[in-house]
């Protein structure tokens, strides 16, 4: 295993919630929320991931890509959540080629709205430096703050129609179940 994960509070949000409202700037500078994406598509794909450093979030990152076609076809937007800062998005961008939004999530709000969002603790944290991954400089703060990587899809009425949320970070939803929940 990569490094153990010790997350406790966290549950997310589950199947048939309603979605809590987001906005944010994305990768491109585009202004985003999730009122005025379900005016103009039928859903939205949101999922969080932990950063550049994670190979488990950046397979996750290429298979939506490579699928991207597929769920924008079902009327979806695809929204990627992340506390990196936005040099490390576009190294994350590098490595996977997404072309969807990605939201830099400074203070955490989005996390936090979702309970996605826990403190690494310091057995973790020093786990993590072993392997040469700086949370502060990837993060470009001292928090020390990650997302559970969890995916929702959220209909056009702000109902969440399938949740994805497992404290294992090596668990990802196959871009299959997101498809179906589109259907």
């Amino acid at each position: 295993m990569f490094f153990s994960l010790h997350v406790l509070a966290q549950n997310g949000l589950k199947t048939g919630a309603k979605a809590p409202e987001f906005q944010g700037i994305d990768n491109t500078g585009k202004a985003l929320t999730l009122k005025t994406l379900l005016k103009s598509h039928k859903a939205v794909v949101l999922f969080f991931y932990r950063g550049q450093w994670c190979p488990y979030c950046n397979k996750q990152l290429k298979g939506l890509q490579d699928s991207l076609q597929l769920l924008t076809s079902k009327g979806a937007y695809v929204v990627g959540v992340t506390p990196e800062t936005s040099d490390n998005i576009n190294r994350t961008i590098d490595k996977t080629h997404a072309s969807f939004s990605i939201i830099q999530d400074k203070g955490y709000r989005i996390m936090k709205a979702y309970d996605v969002n826990y403190t690494v603790d310091d057995a973790t944290l020093s786990q993590l430096k072993k392997y040469g991954i700086d949370l502060e400089k990837n993060n470009g703060n001292t928090d020390h703050v990650l997302p559970v990587p969890a995916t929702y899809v959220i209909d056009r009425s702000g109902t969440i129609i399938y949740a994805h949320f497992d404290k294992d970070y090596t668990k990802r939803p196959s871009v299959s179940s997101v498809l179906s929940a589109l259907n």
